[in-house]
């Protein structure tokens, strides 16, 4: 079944009026995929205005190289390769990405099951943020986006020794973390788990 797009029947005559460049179209764009694409940006620039900006460089970058889109992919999965390239080049122009923090309060061996269903999507989401910049750099496209360490390595200009070493680092900072979050005040069901809520259900 056909997923309708305002002004457009299916996605391929959506991509045909981008390359045509037709502005309706690129509002649909913009419209369908601004909040993913927000979200994306954010797990990179902790600050919102920062990301908001990305991702306006993003979707003109997006509506300018579209003609390399040649359909045998993800259309979203294509935006989402440009916005972490955007977020990408952004840290790098501010050298953001390259900060550290001393290891003291992490000194834990990382566990790479960490991340189970005891922790909600939204708590995840913060801990991420608040790694520091390098650490998030690499976790969200390690555990995230799917890149391997060879190919961090490249588009970091990194060794693959320091994209693993981050990552190891960036887990056992989470581990604190959630160690914390495990101890606050009414985190735990009688079961001693934590509590699952649903946040995004909650209005």
């Amino acid at each position: 079944m056909l997923r309708l797009i305002p002004f457009f029947t299916t996605e391929s005559q959506l991509i045909a009026a981008l390359k045509r460049g037709e502005s309706r179209a690129h509002k649909v764009v913009y419209e369908r995929f601004s909040g993913k694409m927000l979200t994306v940006c954010t797990r990179y620039c902790a600050n919102r205005d920062d990301a908001e900006e990305v991702m306006l460089d993003g979707f003109m970058r997006l509506f300018d190289k579209i003609e390399q889109f040649r359909e045998d992919g993800s259309f979203e999965g294509w935006i989402r390769r440009i916005m972490v390239t955007e977020s990408l080049m952004f840290l790098r122009k501010n050298k953001q990405w390259r900060q550290e923090i001393p290891l003291e309060d992490a000194a834990v061996e990382p566990d790479y099951v960490w991340a189970d269903t005891a922790i909600n999507e939204n708590d995840l989401l913060r801990l991420v943020n608040q790694l520091p910049d390098g650490y998030r750099t690499i976790f969200n496209l390690y555990a995230i986006e799917g890149y391997a360490h060879a190919e961090i390595a490249t588009m970091l200009d990194i060794s693959e020794g320091t994209s693993k070493s981050q990552l190891s680092r960036a887990r056992a900072i989470l581990q604190v973390s959630l160690k914390k979050m495990e101890q606050e005040p009414g985190r735990r069901d009688q079961t001693g788990n934590y509590e699952k809520t649903n946040r995004k259900t909650a209005n």
